[in-house]
């Protein structure tokens, strides 16, 4: 009785506790990236019913969350980003409470019947989910620790309190809280979303958190060569076994060196690339002007280029008043900066008009002719670029 208090069944050495509780840690958050995250969420993924039902089942023993809970409120956070209205943002909290509190914050979140009336569509309606999953939230919590107990015995207290804690630290906490506060970002989206490291392994994938803010309905989160995502490996390997299909990964833009003219193709590739072009844009001209006007001018006006660098390229929601000041006061000495600016304030404004197609066909069709005719090499460089965009089915 004594042995089996202390060892449970599996008795365990030490170092088995351990990697038995990251290896329960690990199948939660592959659960969440998965399965709630990719599949339930955005659609990005579908996963055949077997995983599908074993992941609801491993979360509701691990964390407790509905499905249609957690839904909702990520939903919400996406159409409310950095507002006044979305649960979790460091905006509005504060990094403290979300890296601290960010369990709470969900918990008061899940109790808005409206946001989970609103947000929570398409999520599993099923017998077990209403009236078990859902009705008996802590029960399956209830039973992982009996299981913790009876397989490592007392140890398996702490290893259970691990569980418990994965969750609220590591998604609660870092991925709202830093993952909107710290970290690099590929693309200037309109909120505060950053990639906390490039090799998304502790997290599933999760911490390349302002890539999947570009494009939310992207079942592979990494964007870069050197960027990994566990979550993609693993989905993957299940679509390899016919228990997923993957719906939706981010475009790849394809540029035809060939293509001179702008037509439909282009305007569509542009506009669902656009992200990857309004980086490329501050990679290809806002950079390179900015540094030649750098090595040209001294004195004051040197200072003000200088600091206004990261202002140029950042978008502009995200500014505060510093950085507007720094903004303006560097266009301000510099007609060439200005005008490259200018252009790609109004090549983000071309799709962010709902306009017909013939419309943003013209309109981009313009803003191209103008741009090879402005007399800047890096603007007419990018123009000739953009002609090449193209859609091309993407190997998945």
């Amino acid at each position: 009785m004594i042995n089996f208090l202390s060892q449970g069944l599996l008795g365990l050495p030490w170092w088995g506790y351990v990697i038995f509780a990251l290896a329960l840690t690990h199948l939660t958050i592959i659960s969440v990236t998965i399965y709630l995250h990719r599949s339930q969420a955005h659609r990005a993924a579908e996963l055949h019913p077997v995983p599908s039902h074993l992941f609801r089942f491993w979360l509701w023993m691990t964390t407790g969350m509905v499905t249609g809970e957690w839904v909702a409120i990520h939903r919400k956070h996406h159409a409310k980003c950095e507002s006044r209205a979305d649960p979790h943002s460091p905006y509005r909290f504060g990094i403290g409470k979300v890296l601290l509190e960010g369990a709470e914050l969900y918990q008061a979140a899940r109790r808005d019947t409206q946001t989970i009336e609103q947000y929570g569509h398409g999520t599993p309606a099923d017998w077990i989910e209403r009236n078990v999953y859902s009705r008996f939230t802590y029960g399956g919590i209830y039973l992982m620790l009996f299981i913790d107990v009876v397989l490592l015995g007392l140890p398996g207290l702490t290893v259970f309190a691990v569980q418990m804690l994965w969750i609220p630290v590591f998604a609660a906490g870092v991925i709202n809280g830093l993952g909107h506060w710290w970290g690099y970002r590929n693309y200037e989206t309109a909120d505060g979303s950053t990639n906390i490291v490039p090799w998304g392994m502790l997290i599933g994938g999760e911490e390349l958190h302002n890539n999947h803010h570009a494009y939310p309905s992207s079942a592979k989160l990494a964007s870069r060569p050197w960027e990994i995502d566990l979550g993609w490996l693993y989905l993957r390997a299940l679509s390899g076994m016919g228990l997923a299909r993957i719906k939706r990964i981010a475009p790849c833009p394809v540029i035809d060196p060939n293509k001179a003219t702008i037509d439909l193709d282009t305007v569509k590739a542009v506009v669902l690339s656009r992200m990857h072009v309004l980086e490329t844009y501050a990679r290809r001209v806002m950079l390179p002007v900015h540094k030649a006007e750098l090595a040209r001018s001294q004195g004051h006006v040197h200072k003000l280029l200088k600091r206004a660098r990261q202002a140029l390229i950042r978008e502009e929601t995200r500014m505060d008043a510093t950085s507007r000041g720094r903004l303006r006061a560097a266009l301000e000495t510099s007609n060439v900066l200005q005008t490259v600016y200018e252009y790609r304030a109004r090549l983000q404004a071309i799709w962010d008009n709902a306009a017909p197609n013939d419309k943003l066909l013209n309109a981009l069709q313009e803003w191209c002719a103008q741009a090879e005719a402005s007399g800047i090499k890096a603007l007419q460089e990018f123009a000739v670029r953009l002609r090449g965009y193209s859609l091309q089915p993407q190997p998945i």
